[in-house]
């Protein structure tokens, strides 16, 4: 793991020991990995979300769409029921 120092006005590091405190944080390194992975998250949906915005629709979400869905999910909990042994 790599190393990193930040500077920050007395303000925001009051509010970093803060959340720490608060928040359940071990140290202010785990809240900052925290902030950065979400970060990340919200990036990776961002892109997600422009590149199907950009692309041509498959098909029509329509209510016959949405309880072919469920079905499928429904299948796939009983398929995955007989696996475990569950009835």
């Amino acid at each position: 793991m790599s190393t990193m120092n930040v500077s920050l006005p007395d303000a925001m590091k009051a509010f970093v020991d803060e959340q720490v405190a608060e928040r359940g944080y071990g140290t202010s390194s785990e809240y900052v990995r925290e902030l950065i992975r979400k970060d990340q998250q919200r990036l990776q949906l961002r892109n997600l979300l422009f590149h199907g915005g950009r692309s041509a629709p498959a098909a029509e979400a329509d209510q016959a769409y949405f309880d072919g869905l469920r079905e499928r999910v429904r299948n796939a909990g009983k398929k995955a029921d007989r696996a475990a042994g569950k009835r």
